[in-house]
């Protein structure tokens, strides 16, 4: 572990330089650049609010609010790990060139992500301000979620860039994967219309309990609940350790199979 963390530290200035890349890469050739951080998100929620708003809108208080917060999260775990999926192919021949730690690619990614989903947060206290929502002392801990759920994206792009190397056609599978989480994720949706015997399906999301901490930070002025903060826990620390282990496992094959 020692020689991991001395490591990082000898080539952090690299691992800073290729967040950077990954940012610049995200808005090559477009007008807008980074704007559209800010500018997607809204677009989102305002599609979702037109379409879904006569249906809960008596259900949820905020909904705007609601569907922004719920979307920002989703879309930060879903461009993380897509986009930290194929990070080492994407890298293949710097990697058969020059020794760079390989992990860095999928990690330098989602950390990129998460750069532009922090700017794209700021819609959502844009948002809060014009539909005079109360603004609680919670919201100072919205980081604990958040940080949370960098660390489970993390661990799943490790995951999800492991196996892509070995199995090409896992970008396609994921691809249903995220369609599924999308829909156990309660976006645009009450939790509460699920039927409580079905509760338990939808934990299994990792995503769900890092969604109500924020929401309860942010929107409602609550502490998170203990079983969302420990399952959120677990299941980040699950996918960190699956991650890394798998990546250290295989990495030395990697040459192979780019």
């Amino acid at each position: 572990m020692r020689n991991h963390v001395l490591n990082f530290i000898k080539y952090k200035d690299l691992f800073i330089e290729l967040v950077k890349k990954d940012i610049k890469l995200k808005y090559k050739n477009s007008y807008l650049g980074i704007l559209w951080s800010l500018i997607n998100p809204l677009m989102m929620m305002v599609v979702l609010t037109i379409v879904f708003s006569a249906i809960f809108r008596n259900h949820i208080e905020n909904f705007p609010v609601y569907v922004l917060t719920g979307r920002l999260i989703y879309s930060f775990f879903s461009e993380a790990t897509n986009f930290s999926m194929d990070s080492i192919n994407a890298n293949s021949q710097l990697i058969k060139k020059v020794y760079v730690p390989k992990y860095f690619f999928p990690l330098s990614r989602v950390c990129s992500s998460f750069i532009t989903t922090l700017i794209a947060m700021l819609p959502i206290f844009v948002i809060m301000l014009v539909t005079n929502m109360k603004f609680h002392a919670t919201i100072l801990l919205i980081w604990v979620p958040l940080l949370i759920l960098l660390f489970l994206s993390m661990g799943a792009g490790l995951i999800l860039a492991t196996i892509t190397v070995f199995f090409k056609d896992m970008k396609h599978l994921y691809s249903i994967v995220l369609t599924v989480v999308m829909y156990m994720t309660p976006i645009f949706y009450p939790a509460n219309i699920i039927p409580e015997k079905y509760h338990f399906l939808i934990r299994l999301n990792p995503l769900y309990s890092v969604l109500n901490m924020f929401r309860d930070n942010l929107m409602y002025g609550k502490l998170p609940t203990l079983t969302d903060l420990l399952l959120s826990i677990i299941y980040a620390v699950l996918f960190i350790f699956i991650g890394f282990y798998m990546f250290y496992k295989k990495q030395d094959k990697f040459i192979f199979h780019l």
